[in-house]
């Protein structure tokens, strides 16, 4: 009898054992059940719609979607912070449901001024103008000239792209090029810095005297002999006690559109302004002038010069005036600029950086050919041999002259500065090549020197341009004899 109750027993186990795996797998099932009804009931919802949130009113919203505006409902899950033209959510019955935050893509437009706190205008790159709504990153962090992501449809401002048309133009470091670092022009550069430096160094003195420091600094001559290099060591030279170096390059000033090249000009000066006001000098670098301010009314180029001029002149000499701001411009089509812009009160100061003679070219080979560069023999007898070589007669080009007298030039009346350091390269990858073949293990010889000179003229000889003989009036410097003729005979 108690066998038979002990099986029982056990029976009753496994049966309730059973019992609670099965009870198990059907909640187990019905808990599956419930997730896929919730799937279901998620897919079977209507399709959700974007808008951008333009403002709070009361305890709804006003939202722009589907190309018009909106006053919804929001939803108690979403927080009570939502930033002007945040990209919104719009769930069953138009219900403002979620913030997905700004946008990443829109049209490109630029900051003309700030209207208010909340507004500002804009201009797009074909000129046209509109008052846009700056969303909330933008309302404290926007300045003139910026580059903005822009909603036309709906009127707002809701990204500042990290660049601006000022950046693109202008670099603000200051170079590191010094003045010990230009070989050859020393009397240029004492007149400059005379010039430039003194006023800035001791501004007591020039109050003192009632003299105002100048305004501008024209470089001009030959290719190649410096210019660009004095402008950076200016700035370095200002910079020691804090300055600023705005290189404008010219040819990615201009712009095809009518009005944009005049507003660039505008902004580099604005900028320019608001860095001098801390009392820092701030320099404008125009390099290749002529490209940009030609002589109005010349028909050199396609007329645009006589409204870009003007804008300048206004910038140089307007009501707001510059105070601890220099414009030096570099060129070497001196001619082709206007005179408005070269006389006195604008730039005032104008300093011929000229071709090298024998002196100056052993001074700027100096600079290249350095103790710590591998040489046979000594520096001087390399420099010697190598402006000997540089400066021999050799003749290049064949003028006929209006009077028709024959002149000639050789290759030494073409020397630059570019091309002397270009001659020491040449030297140095020859030495180099030389000490990698095995032939030499000496360092830059004579024979490379002089083989470097030989090969930089012969590589300029079809370079001259002899179909146009009037240019080679201004090269040779006589402008009051007309070339006739020019014939390569190098």
């Amino acid at each position: 009898m108690s066998q038979e109750v002990n099986d029982l027993k056990r029976e009753i186990r496994k049966l309730g054992a059973r019992n609670a795996k099965l009870a198990e797998m059907l909640k187990s099932s019905r808990d599956k059940l419930r997730d896929l009804n919730a799937q279901l009931e998620v897919i079977a919802e209507p399709a959700s719609t974007y808008g951008v949130f333009l403002g709070y009113q009361g305890k709804d919203a006003d939202v722009f979607t589907s190309g018009r505006r909106m006053r919804v409902k929001i939803s108690p899950h979403v927080k009570s912070d939502l930033a002007i033209g945040a990209l919104v959510r719009l769930g069953e019955g138009s219900v403002l449901v979620e913030d997905c935050g700004f946008t990443d893509s829109g049209t490109l437009v630029t900051l003309v001024e700030k209207v208010g706190r909340e507004r500002a205008i804009v201009a797009t790159p074909q000129g046209d103008e509109a008052v846009v709504v700056l969303a909330g990153p933008l309302v404290e962090s926007t300045r003139a000239g910026d580059s903005l992501l822009v909603d036309t449809k709906m009127g707002v401002a809701f990204e500042k792209v990290a660049k601006t048309e000022v950046v693109q133009l202008a670099l603000e470091e200051v170079p590191e090029i010094t003045f010990d670092d230009i070989g050859g022009l020393e009397h240029q550069i004492e007149n400059i810095r005379d010039s430039v430096e003194l006023p800035f160094a001791h501004p007591e003195l020039f109050r003192d005297y009632q003299l105002a420091s100048p305004k501008g600094l024209l470089l001009y001559g030959p290719p190649g002999n410096g210019k660009t290099m004095i402008a950076k060591a200016i700035a370095n030279s200002l910079g020691e006690e804090g300055s600023y170096f705005l290189n404008v390059k010219g040819p990615e000033l201009l712009n095809k559109y009518v009005g944009e090249t005049e507003r660039r000009i505008r902004l580099i000066f604005e900028r320019a302004r608001e860095l001098a006001g801390d009392g820092k000098p701030v320099i404008i670098f125009f390099d290749e002038m002529e490209s940009l301010f030609r002589t109005r009314g010349s028909g050199v180029s396609s007329d645009m010069e006589t409204t870009i001029v003007p804008q300048l002149l206004t910038e140089m000499d307007g009501v707001e005036g510059l105070r601890n701001v220099i414009i030096i411009g570099a060129t070497n089509r001196e001619e082709l600029i206007d005179p408005a812009i070269l006389r006195p009160g604008r730039l005032d100061i104008k300093v011929r950086v000229d071709r090298p003679g024998p002196k100056q070219a052993r001074d700027i080979l100096a600079r290249y050919l350095t103790e710590e560069v591998p040489h046979e023999g000594t520096i001087d007898e390399l420099v010697d041999a190598t402006v000997e070589k540089l400066f021999s007669p050799r003749p290049y080009v064949e003028l006929t002259l209006a009077d028709h007298s024959v002149e000639m030039l050789d290759y030494c009346d073409f020397v630059s500065g570019a091309m002397i350091a270009n001659i020491v390269d040449r030297a140095k990858k020859a030495a180099i090549k030389d000490h990698l073949s095995g032939v030499s293990t000496r360092g830059v010889t004579t024979r490379h020197l002089q083989d470097a000179v030989v090969a930089e003229q012969d590589e300029s000889e079809d370079l001259p341009n002899t179909a146009t003989p009037d240019e080679w009036s201004r090269i040779t410097g006589r402008h009051g004899q007309r070339v006739l003729s020019a014939r390569v005979v190098g």
